[in-house]
């Protein structure tokens, strides 16, 4: 079977940048929406000329100017969005609804995967203020596309190890802590990480699947499913050292949201819904419904392999 031409918008950011590896190392072939608005960006622009050089096509197109995206839709058989932004952006619900009625204009996309990639937004409507404008957005553009007929794979990658794992889950460092390490409650709820190149492996895989046509992916292998408490100890193991473990409260861990800058009270409350009330793992999907399963062939990253680029 052929392979679709993907355009993917977003190439430079966090997972977008894995999804263009993705795509090239898959057999797509891939197209990368260059910005007009990417200005003196130098090191976005070096990005973008280092896919150019590895077989991507660069299409130039801007926001502001919607028939440029109609424009490069109409190249491609599948867009992917990966504009998500960290924690808190809510001017890219714009963006995303203009992608939207680009795609619709064009009538030619079979696939639209929009910028998801984190907590399935479906499942979060009782989520604490502010956090939870970030999935009411989320639910917007999905009511946008279904509303158009727009073919769609939704894709739930829960929680990036970068931003999750080498860290032990601490909220104000990437690093490992030395010492001490704050527990989340008991640490013994159950969340899901996952090495980032991985995310955008199984995404681009479902890209021609009938089976995630119309459908919701979770990105949930087995084997990373595990609690903070486990994640501690992985470390542990690995460095030789135990850590000194304090555990907070959740009334003392949402304190902080009272106050404080609006990035840092959505970070608390969506860690207070992963590691308080396990809003990643506490319910159940179909087999048809989980990436590992769907691809078996995939070798992703487990944790303690994750954790070794730390020592």
């Amino acid at each position: 079977m052929a392979k679709s031409k993907v355009l993917v918008v977003g190439g430079t950011g966090y997972i977008g940048k894995r999804i263009v590896k993705a795509c090239l190392t898959q057999g797509h072939e891939t197209y990368v929406l260059q910005r007009r608005e990417i200005g003196l960006d130098i090191d976005k622009l070096q990005m973008l000329i280092s896919y150019k050089m590895e077989g991507a096509r660069l299409v130039e197109g801007s926001f502001s100017d919607h028939q440029s995206l109609v424009e490069a839709v109409k190249l491609v058989d599948v867009v992917i969005s990966a504009m998500s932004g960290v924690h808190f952006r809510s001017h890219n619900i714009l963006l995303q609804l203009k992608l939207v009625e680009a795609i619709k204009e064009a009538g030619n996309v079979k696939r639209f995967f929009p910028s998801e990639f984190g907590m399935d937004p479906a499942k979060m409507e009782d989520a604490l203020e502010p956090g939870n404008i970030t999935f009411k957005e989320k639910m917007i553009v999905r009511k946008a596309i279904q509303e158009a007929h727009i073919p769609h794979t939704y894709v739930i990658a829960n929680c990036f190890a970068g931003y999750f794992v080498g860290n032990l889950s601490q909220m104000t460092t990437l690093l490992p802590p030395k010492d001490n390490v704050v527990l989340y409650g008991d640490g013994n709820v159950k969340a899901c990480f996952m090495a980032e190149d991985d995310v955008g492996t199984y995404a681009v895989k479902a890209i021609d699947d009938p089976r995630t046509l119309n459908k919701t992916i979770y990105i949930r292998p087995p084997e990373n499913i595990l609690s903070q408490r486990e994640l501690v100890k992985m470390w542990e193991n690995l460095s030789g050292k135990e850590l000194n473990k304090h555990s907070i409260s959740a009334e003392d861990f949402l304190a902080p949201m009272k106050d404080g800058e609006i990035a840092h009270q959505v970070g608390i409350g969506h860690f207070y819904h992963i590691f308080y009330e396990g809003c990643l793992t506490n319910f159940e999907v179909q087999e048809d419904e989980e990436a590992s399963r769907l691809y078996p062939e995939v070798e992703y990253t487990r944790m303690n392999d994750y954790l070794k680029r730390y020592l």
